[in-house]
Protein backbone atom coordinates (compact mmCIF):
# COMPACT_ATOMS: atom_id res chain seq x y z
CA UNK A 1 0.00 0.00 0.00
CA UNK A 2 1.13 3.54 -0.72
CA UNK A 3 -0.23 6.83 0.53
CA UNK A 4 -1.78 8.49 -2.51
CA UNK A 5 -3.51 11.83 -2.99
CA UNK A 6 -6.91 11.71 -4.68
CA UNK A 7 -9.95 13.95 -4.95
CA UNK A 8 -13.53 12.69 -5.08
CA UNK A 9 -15.10 15.95 -6.21
CA UNK A 10 -14.09 19.04 -8.17
CA UNK A 11 -13.20 21.94 -5.91
CA UNK A 12 -10.61 23.85 -3.93
CA UNK A 13 -7.52 22.54 -2.13
CA UNK A 14 -9.69 21.09 0.64
CA UNK A 15 -10.99 18.30 -1.67
CA UNK A 16 -7.55 16.64 -1.70
CA UNK A 17 -7.39 13.48 0.43
CA UNK A 18 -4.50 11.22 1.40
CA UNK A 19 -5.54 7.56 1.02
CA UNK A 20 -3.84 4.16 1.17
CA UNK A 21 -3.96 2.51 -2.25
CA UNK A 22 -2.27 -0.38 -4.03
CA UNK A 23 0.22 0.92 -6.57
CA UNK A 24 0.28 -2.19 -8.72
CA UNK A 25 2.91 -3.46 -11.12
CA UNK A 26 4.07 -1.53 -14.18
CA UNK A 27 2.60 -2.64 -17.48
CA UNK A 28 4.21 -2.54 -20.94
CA UNK A 29 6.16 0.67 -21.39
CA UNK A 30 5.68 1.65 -17.75
CA UNK A 31 7.93 2.06 -14.71
CA UNK A 32 7.11 2.08 -11.00
CA UNK A 33 9.03 4.63 -8.97
CA UNK A 34 9.44 5.41 -5.30
CA UNK A 35 8.53 9.08 -5.20
CA UNK A 36 10.81 11.29 -3.11
CA UNK A 37 9.70 14.78 -4.18
CA UNK A 38 6.79 16.21 -6.19
CA UNK A 39 6.73 19.40 -8.24
CA UNK A 40 3.47 21.30 -7.64
CA UNK A 41 2.28 23.06 -10.78
CA UNK A 42 -0.50 25.49 -11.64
CA UNK A 43 -1.95 22.87 -13.97
CA UNK A 44 -2.52 20.60 -10.96
CA UNK A 45 -4.72 23.20 -9.28
CA UNK A 46 -6.58 23.97 -12.50
CA UNK A 47 -7.27 20.25 -13.07
CA UNK A 48 -8.43 19.76 -9.48
CA UNK A 49 -10.73 22.77 -9.84
CA UNK A 50 -12.20 21.68 -13.18
CA UNK A 51 -10.62 24.60 -15.09
CA UNK A 52 -7.80 22.84 -16.93
CA UNK A 53 -7.55 22.38 -20.71
CA UNK A 54 -8.40 18.72 -20.08
CA UNK A 55 -11.56 17.98 -18.07
CA UNK A 56 -11.51 15.40 -15.27
CA UNK A 57 -12.76 12.19 -16.92
CA UNK A 58 -13.60 10.22 -13.78
CA UNK A 59 -13.71 10.51 -10.02
CA UNK A 60 -12.01 9.80 -7.73
CA UNK A 61 -9.00 11.18 -9.59
CA UNK A 62 -5.27 11.19 -8.95
CA UNK A 63 -3.07 14.20 -9.60
CA UNK A 64 0.42 15.35 -10.54
CA UNK A 65 2.82 14.77 -13.42
CA UNK A 66 6.20 16.04 -12.18
CA UNK A 67 8.34 14.30 -9.57
CA UNK A 68 11.71 12.85 -8.69
CA UNK A 69 12.44 9.46 -7.22
CA UNK A 70 14.05 6.07 -7.72
CA UNK A 71 13.06 3.29 -10.10
CA UNK A 72 11.64 0.25 -8.28
CA UNK A 73 10.41 -1.91 -11.17
CA UNK A 74 10.20 -1.77 -14.97
CA UNK A 75 7.46 -3.19 -17.16
CA UNK A 76 7.79 -5.25 -20.34
CA UNK A 77 9.50 -3.54 -23.25
CA UNK A 78 11.20 -0.84 -21.18
CA UNK A 79 14.83 -0.21 -22.09
CA UNK A 80 17.31 2.22 -20.55
CA UNK A 81 15.97 2.10 -16.98
CA UNK A 82 16.51 -0.35 -14.16
CA UNK A 83 15.77 -0.64 -10.47
CA UNK A 84 17.78 1.69 -8.24
CA UNK A 85 18.30 4.48 -10.76
CA UNK A 86 17.51 8.08 -9.75
CA UNK A 87 15.08 9.70 -12.17
CA UNK A 88 12.89 12.73 -12.76
CA UNK A 89 9.34 12.49 -14.09
CA UNK A 90 8.55 15.20 -16.65
CA UNK A 91 5.01 16.34 -17.48
CA UNK A 92 4.26 14.47 -20.71
CA UNK A 93 1.07 12.62 -19.78
CA UNK A 94 -2.47 13.50 -18.81
CA UNK A 95 -3.55 13.80 -15.17
CA UNK A 96 -6.39 11.51 -16.25
CA UNK A 97 -3.99 8.65 -16.99
CA UNK A 98 -1.34 8.79 -14.23
CA UNK A 99 -0.64 10.67 -11.02
CA UNK A 100 2.55 11.17 -8.99
CA UNK A 101 1.10 12.68 -5.83
CA UNK A 102 1.93 9.49 -3.95
CA UNK A 103 4.62 7.51 -2.14
CA UNK A 104 4.86 5.23 -5.16
CA UNK A 105 3.61 5.75 -8.70
CA UNK A 106 3.47 3.95 -12.02
CA UNK A 107 4.35 6.27 -14.92
CA UNK A 108 5.24 5.90 -18.62
CA UNK A 109 8.93 5.24 -19.19
CA UNK A 110 8.78 7.94 -21.89
CA UNK A 111 8.20 10.50 -19.11
CA UNK A 112 11.47 9.68 -17.30
CA UNK A 113 14.84 11.38 -17.44
CA UNK A 114 17.94 10.08 -15.66
CA UNK A 115 18.81 12.37 -12.76
CA UNK A 116 22.45 13.50 -12.99
CA UNK A 117 24.82 12.92 -10.09
CA UNK A 118 24.62 15.79 -7.65
CA UNK A 119 20.99 16.65 -8.45
CA UNK A 120 18.94 15.81 -5.37
CA UNK A 121 15.26 14.85 -5.40
CA UNK A 122 13.96 18.34 -4.59
CA UNK A 123 15.97 19.86 -7.43
CA UNK A 124 15.00 17.00 -9.73
CA UNK A 125 11.32 17.72 -9.08
CA UNK A 126 11.67 21.50 -9.41
CA UNK A 127 13.72 22.14 -12.50
CA UNK A 128 12.25 20.41 -15.54
CA UNK A 129 8.74 21.80 -16.02
CA UNK A 130 9.83 25.46 -15.76
CA UNK A 131 12.83 25.18 -18.05
CA UNK A 132 11.21 22.86 -20.59
CA UNK A 133 8.29 25.29 -20.82
CA UNK A 134 10.57 28.29 -21.27
CA UNK A 135 12.87 26.53 -23.75
CA UNK A 136 10.04 25.15 -25.87
CA UNK A 137 8.26 28.48 -26.16
CA UNK A 138 11.30 30.70 -26.57
CA UNK A 139 13.53 28.51 -28.73
CA UNK A 140 11.49 25.84 -30.50
CA UNK A 141 8.35 27.90 -31.16
CA UNK A 142 9.37 31.56 -31.07
CA UNK A 143 12.93 31.21 -32.37
CA UNK A 144 13.95 34.08 -30.11
CA UNK A 145 17.32 35.62 -30.86
CA UNK A 146 19.90 37.80 -29.14
CA UNK A 147 18.88 41.43 -28.89
CA UNK A 148 15.13 40.78 -28.91
CA UNK A 149 12.84 41.78 -26.05
CA UNK A 150 10.76 39.20 -24.15
CA UNK A 151 7.97 40.45 -21.90
CA UNK A 152 6.86 38.07 -19.12
CA UNK A 153 3.86 38.34 -16.84
CA UNK A 154 3.41 36.11 -13.77
CA UNK A 155 7.19 36.55 -13.77
CA UNK A 156 7.72 35.32 -10.20
CA UNK A 157 6.29 31.89 -10.99
CA UNK A 158 8.72 29.01 -11.54
CA UNK A 159 8.15 29.29 -15.30
CA UNK A 160 8.56 33.05 -15.23
CA UNK A 161 11.90 32.83 -13.45
CA UNK A 162 13.08 30.06 -15.79
CA UNK A 163 12.07 32.27 -18.72
CA UNK A 164 14.14 35.16 -17.33
CA UNK A 165 17.16 32.86 -17.09
CA UNK A 166 16.53 31.40 -20.56
CA UNK A 167 16.15 34.82 -22.20
CA UNK A 168 19.44 35.93 -20.67
CA UNK A 169 21.17 32.79 -21.86
CA UNK A 170 19.93 33.49 -25.40
CA UNK A 171 21.15 37.08 -25.25
CA UNK A 172 17.60 38.46 -25.26
CA UNK A 173 16.25 41.12 -22.89
CA UNK A 174 13.72 39.88 -20.32
CA UNK A 175 11.20 42.45 -19.06
CA UNK A 176 9.18 41.20 -16.08
CA UNK A 177 5.66 42.32 -15.18
CA UNK A 178 4.53 42.10 -11.56
CA UNK A 179 1.38 43.47 -9.88
CA UNK A 180 2.99 45.04 -6.81
CA UNK A 181 6.44 46.21 -5.74
CA UNK A 182 6.79 43.27 -3.30
CA UNK A 183 8.62 41.04 -5.79
CA UNK A 184 10.36 43.73 -7.84
CA UNK A 185 13.84 43.42 -6.33
CA UNK A 186 13.74 39.63 -6.38
CA UNK A 187 12.95 39.67 -10.11
CA UNK A 188 15.87 42.04 -10.72
CA UNK A 189 18.09 39.72 -8.68
CA UNK A 190 16.98 36.79 -10.86
CA UNK A 191 18.13 38.65 -13.98
CA UNK A 192 15.20 40.71 -15.25
CA UNK A 193 16.56 43.64 -17.27
CA UNK A 194 13.53 45.73 -16.27
CA UNK A 195 10.55 45.21 -13.97
CA UNK A 196 7.23 46.95 -14.60
CA UNK A 197 4.88 47.17 -11.62
CA UNK A 198 1.49 46.92 -13.30
CA UNK A 199 -0.54 48.49 -10.47
CA UNK A 200 1.62 51.61 -10.62
CA UNK A 201 2.75 51.96 -14.23
CA UNK A 202 1.18 51.95 -17.69
CA UNK A 203 2.52 48.74 -19.21
CA UNK A 204 2.22 49.79 -22.86
CA UNK A 205 3.75 53.21 -22.25
CA UNK A 206 6.70 51.76 -20.32
CA UNK A 207 7.38 49.04 -22.87
CA UNK A 208 7.32 51.47 -25.78
CA UNK A 209 9.65 53.72 -23.81
CA UNK A 210 12.04 50.83 -23.09
CA UNK A 211 12.10 49.77 -26.75
CA UNK A 212 12.40 53.24 -28.32
CA UNK A 213 8.82 53.02 -29.55
CA UNK A 214 9.35 49.70 -31.33
CA UNK A 215 7.52 47.41 -28.94
CA UNK A 216 8.55 43.94 -27.79
CA UNK A 217 9.23 41.17 -30.26
CA UNK A 218 7.68 38.63 -27.86
CA UNK A 219 5.15 38.73 -25.06
CA UNK A 220 4.75 35.50 -23.08
CA UNK A 221 1.40 35.62 -21.31
CA UNK A 222 0.65 33.18 -18.47
CA UNK A 223 -2.55 34.93 -17.41
CA UNK A 224 -4.67 35.41 -20.59
CA UNK A 225 -8.18 36.82 -20.27
CA UNK A 226 -9.09 40.46 -21.03
CA UNK A 227 -5.54 41.65 -20.25
CA UNK A 228 -4.29 40.42 -23.63
CA UNK A 229 -5.62 43.60 -25.25
CA UNK A 230 -3.25 45.80 -23.28
CA UNK A 231 -0.34 43.40 -23.78
CA UNK A 232 -0.99 43.32 -27.52
CA UNK A 233 -0.52 47.09 -27.70
CA UNK A 234 3.09 46.60 -26.64
CA UNK A 235 3.95 43.98 -29.28
CA UNK A 236 6.23 45.14 -32.10
CA UNK A 237 4.99 45.03 -35.68
CA UNK A 238 5.18 41.39 -36.74
CA UNK A 239 5.82 40.34 -33.15
CA UNK A 240 4.22 37.48 -31.26
CA UNK A 241 1.90 37.31 -28.27
CA UNK A 242 2.26 33.76 -27.00
CA UNK A 243 -0.28 32.39 -24.50
CA UNK A 244 1.31 29.75 -22.28
CA UNK A 245 -1.09 29.88 -19.35
CA UNK A 246 -4.62 30.89 -18.42
CA UNK A 247 -4.40 31.92 -14.76
CA UNK A 248 -7.19 34.47 -15.11
CA UNK A 249 -9.76 31.78 -15.85
CA UNK A 250 -11.60 34.31 -18.04
CA UNK A 251 -12.38 34.24 -21.79
CA UNK A 252 -9.52 35.56 -23.91
CA UNK A 253 -10.44 37.91 -26.77
CA UNK A 254 -8.47 38.26 -29.98
CA UNK A 255 -7.23 41.85 -29.69
CA UNK A 256 -6.28 42.44 -33.33
CA UNK A 257 -9.64 43.82 -34.38
CA UNK A 258 -9.83 46.24 -31.45
CA UNK A 259 -6.36 47.57 -32.18
CA UNK A 260 -6.91 48.28 -35.88
CA UNK A 261 -5.54 45.01 -37.26
CA UNK A 262 -1.82 45.34 -36.49
CA UNK A 263 0.63 42.72 -37.77
CA UNK A 264 0.14 40.66 -34.63
CA UNK A 265 0.89 36.95 -34.31
CA UNK A 266 -1.01 35.27 -31.49
CA UNK A 267 -0.39 31.65 -30.54
CA UNK A 268 -1.11 29.22 -27.76
CA UNK A 269 1.59 26.89 -26.38
CA UNK A 270 1.89 24.09 -23.86
CA UNK A 271 5.00 22.24 -22.83
CA UNK A 272 3.50 19.04 -24.28
CA UNK A 273 4.64 20.33 -27.70
CA UNK A 274 8.13 19.52 -26.47
CA UNK A 275 7.71 16.58 -24.11
CA UNK A 276 5.66 14.55 -26.61
CA UNK A 277 8.05 15.15 -29.53
CA UNK A 278 11.18 12.97 -29.12
CA UNK A 279 13.44 15.17 -31.25
CA UNK A 280 12.37 18.40 -29.56
CA UNK A 281 12.68 16.71 -26.19
CA UNK A 282 16.21 15.57 -26.97
CA UNK A 283 17.22 19.14 -27.83
CA UNK A 284 15.41 20.54 -24.79
CA UNK A 285 17.08 18.12 -22.38
CA UNK A 286 20.48 18.98 -23.83
CA UNK A 287 19.80 22.73 -23.53
CA UNK A 288 18.56 22.54 -19.94
CA UNK A 289 21.29 20.11 -18.83
CA UNK A 290 23.92 22.40 -20.33
CA UNK A 291 22.44 25.38 -18.49
CA UNK A 292 22.40 23.51 -15.21
CA UNK A 293 25.96 22.31 -15.66
CA UNK A 294 27.21 25.81 -16.47
CA UNK A 295 25.29 27.49 -13.66
CA UNK A 296 23.02 29.62 -15.89
CA UNK A 297 20.03 27.56 -14.75
CA UNK A 298 19.10 26.37 -11.29
CA UNK A 299 15.98 25.24 -9.48
CA UNK A 300 14.34 28.10 -7.59
CA UNK A 301 12.33 26.58 -4.76
CA UNK A 302 9.90 28.74 -2.82
CA UNK A 303 8.75 26.33 -0.08
CA UNK A 304 8.76 22.67 0.86
CA UNK A 305 5.70 20.89 2.24
CA UNK A 306 5.46 17.26 3.40
CA UNK A 307 2.98 15.04 1.58
CA UNK A 308 0.74 15.14 4.65
CA UNK A 309 0.29 18.87 4.04
CA UNK A 310 -0.75 18.67 0.38
CA UNK A 311 -3.82 20.82 1.07
CA UNK A 312 -1.62 23.58 2.52
CA UNK A 313 0.73 23.30 -0.47
CA UNK A 314 -2.18 23.94 -2.84
CA UNK A 315 -3.47 26.78 -0.68
CA UNK A 316 -0.02 28.38 -0.85
CA UNK A 317 0.03 27.93 -4.64
CA UNK A 318 -3.29 29.71 -4.95
CA UNK A 319 -2.17 32.55 -2.66
CA UNK A 320 0.13 33.71 -5.51
CA UNK A 321 2.68 34.87 -2.95
CA UNK A 322 5.37 32.39 -3.95
CA UNK A 323 8.55 33.09 -5.89
CA UNK A 324 9.60 29.98 -7.77
CA UNK A 325 8.53 26.38 -7.27
CA UNK A 326 6.55 24.69 -4.52
CA UNK A 327 7.82 21.18 -3.84
CA UNK A 328 6.21 18.43 -1.76
CA UNK A 329 8.56 15.99 -0.06
CA UNK A 330 7.68 12.35 0.56
CA UNK A 331 8.92 10.53 3.63
CA UNK A 332 9.27 6.75 3.53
Amino acid sequence: MARTVRFHEIGGPEVLRLEDLETGEPGPGEVRIRVDAIGVNRADALFRGGRYIQPVRRLPATLGNEAAGVVEAVGPGVAGFEAGQAVSVIPSFSHNDYGVYAERAVVPASALLHRPDGVDAVSGAAVWMPYLTAYGAMVEVAGMRAGEVAVLNAASSSVGIAAIHTANRLGATPVALTRTRAKRQRLLDEGAAEVIVTEEEDVTERLLELTDGRGAEFVFDAVAGPGVVELARAVADGGTLLLWGAQSGQPTPYPGFDLGMPALNMRTYTMLEVTRDPERMRRAAAFVTSGLRGGAFRPVVDRLFPLEEIVRAHQHLESNTQVGKIVVTVGH
